[in-house]
């Protein structure tokens, strides 16, 4: 067994080759790309067949349309068809609209742009002949219970309570039964103990278990609650009984804000597809019965979903493809090359940024501008999985990778050193750190600097490059996390190494797809695959170290059942407007 890279691995090219299967690579002036190596085992590897049997016309074509996954034959057998599944969803996700639409799949009429939630804590669903698309910079990591999540150093998942505002504007706190107090200052003494004055300067004792803490609970599973507070301009996070709460470094309370290298900021969307608007819809207002509890897995499940859409004149585009959420991540394209990356045109909010310490951003209205794609989760049902598969893409010139292992073709172990050279979207040209410090955070309706930083781009790493640590073994199936590299680099290098040239879905790879074994409820022990997964446009500052002591973030950290909760929005979806009164789905 070696533990030195091969001649073709070590390369690192400042215009950006990518190596793909030996037989194939792509460039990206705008950015260096990550070099994926080209001799992995082929555990995963995805016959061409298979892959020319995806496309609609039954052999692969440049830009050329992907039939999704059939999720109802999905064959439930770990773990290359889970990430076969994920392939060919952001295929068919990314493919072209029907009659040269200009778009792609996930912005097309089969699917729904879910939009924030309003004051009243609703999301509703509209169509892109509706609102046009319509994105925002806020990028909150809410928890089983719809709050913003932190992690302390011994890895818990912390959600931090909304704070409760006094009459003068000042943080509430309780001291006792019917007494409440507003926060002036706050300081911490030399034991690093904190220290609380209300508006006259006057010392005064908190009692957290009196300040409107609520039970976060969901699914039976328990979460420990902490409060945010500012010292200066250092976030501290306080426990239930009035402890600082060691938290990972950078982090700053789960509304954080990322801007690129060159200065954009990183816009979301979230879409689902008919089949999960119109199960939604039909389950909240009582059109399908019995009332479902989790997404659709099986074909009776659809047949009611499908019949309720018919009712209401709907017939779904791609109902196989079950209930699918796509979340995706956007730059503004000024000075990228496009043809390297989806784009679509939306509707951004416009910030005044002429704050001379760079500290505070205020809103000044909205613009329509050309965004390019960095990121996207795509999440699906399937059959065997009502938790959904969680798979995630990057684009290639996002970011460096932490050091990884994987297997080659000769049963070896190679070792790939964490290299940042070149140009990234995310991180400077050979950064050696602090990674993933977050610079700046969302405080309603400013973006404020965190961490005692300016609002400015933050050095990015893709800690888990692969969605398993360096050290410790992702999941039983895979025996170690080398192994679990290269069905995900395998799997990657069949479809790129198949794309055409010019075939915009070539720049972007899959860095893991997770889900349960037997599709249970998450729990400590049962998720598997690339289960310690985290995408560097959306959970950047959520990302934990490379440490055999560190259990990691993973999807099922936040969506913690395999009931309908597991999906973030559908608490907060409002049904669809209803063509008429329709009878019941049997």
């Amino acid at each position: 067994m070696t533990t030195s890279r091969p001649p073709v691995a070590q390369q690192r090219v400042a215009i950006a080759i990518l190596l793909i299967a030996g037989i194939a690579s792509i460039t990206s002036p705008s950015a260096c790309a990550q070099v994926l190596p080209s001799d992995p085992a082929s555990r995963c590897a995805i016959a061409p067949s298979k892959i020319a049997g995806w496309f609609d016309a039954g052999a692969v074509s440049l830009d050329g349309s992907v039939k999704p996954a059939n999720s109802l034959a999905f064959p439930d057998q770990p773990n290359c068809p889970f990430y076969e599944w994920s392939e060919q969803m952001f295929l068919w996700l990314n493919s072209p609209t029907p009659a040269g639409g200009g778009g792609r799949i996930f912005n097309s009429s089969a699917f729904f742009d879910v939009l924030p939630l309003d004051q009243s804590g609703a999301r509703a669903l509209v169509t892109h002949a509706t609102a046009g698309v319509r994105l925002q910079v806020r990028n909150s990591q809410v928890g089983p219970n719809n709050l913003p999540i932190i992690f302390d150093k011994a890895g818990r998942m912390l959600e931090v309570q909304p704070p409760q505002f006094g009459p003068n504007g000042a943080r509430l706190v309780a001291l006792a039964p019917g007494k409440a107090a507003e926060i002036g200052t706050m300081q911490l003494a030399k034991n690093g103990k904190p220290l609380f004055f209300d508006l006259q300067g006057k010392k005064i004792s908190p009692n957290f278990a009196l300040s409107g803490t609520k039970a976060l609970t969901v699914d039976t599973h328990p979460f420990v609650p902490v409060r945010k507070f500012m010292v200066g301009d250092r976030a501290v996070f306080l426990d239930q009984f009035g402890n600082i709460v060691d938290v990972e470094q950078g982090q700053a309370g789960g509304d954080s804000v990322l801007m690129s290298q060159q200065g954009s900021l990183v816009y979301y969307g979230i879409h689902v597809n008919d089949v999960f608007a119109y199960f939604a819809t039909g389950t909240k207002n009582g059109s399908i019965v019995p009332t479902p509890t989790k997404f659709p897995t099986m074909q009776t499940e659809l047949d009611k979903v499908t019949a309720f859409a018919q009712q209401q004149g709907k017939a779904l585009a791609n109902p196989e493809a079950l209930a699918v959420e796509v979340k995706t991540a956007w730059v503004e394209a000024t000075g990228l090359d496009t043809s390297k990356y989806v784009t679509t045109t939306a509707t951004i909010p416009t910030y005044d940024t002429s704050d001379a310490a760079h500290t505070t951003w205020t809103p000044v209205g909205t613009k329509s501008a050309l965004l390019a794609m960095v990121g996207m989760h795509v999440v699906g049902s399937a059959n065997g999985h009502p938790e959904m598969i969680w798979a995630t893409f990057e684009h290639v010139g996002n970011t460096p990778a932490a050091a990884y292992s994987y297997v080659n073709a000769a049963n070896q172990m190679i070792a790939v050193p964490q290299d940042a050279a070149g140009l990234w979207l995310f991180s400077a040209s050979g950064s050696t750190g602090p990674f993933n410090v977050e610079h700046m955070s969302f405080v309603a309706p400013n973006i404020v600097g965190s961490n005692g930083n300016t609002i400015s781009p933050s050095d990015t790493l893709r800690w888990k490059a692969w969605g398993a640590a360096s050290d410790h073994a992702p999941n039983p199936i895979a025996g170690s996390s080398a192994i679990s590299n290269s069905e995900i680099i395998s799997s990657n290098n069949s479809v790129i190494g198949l794309l055409l040239p010019g075939d915009v879905r070539r720049n972007y790879v899959m860095t893991g797809a997770t889900w349960t074994i037997f599709g249970a409820g998450p729990t400590a022990t049962n998720q598997v695959g690339t289960s310690q997964l985290a995408n560097t446009t959306m959970e950047t500052y959520q990302q934990s170290s490379n440490s055999l002591n560190d259990p990691g973030m993973n999807c099922f950290a936040c969506h913690k059942t395999n009931t309908v909760s597991v999906s973030k929005i559908f608490r907060a979806l409002s049904p669809l407007p209803l063509a008429a009164s329709p009878a019941k789905a049997p």
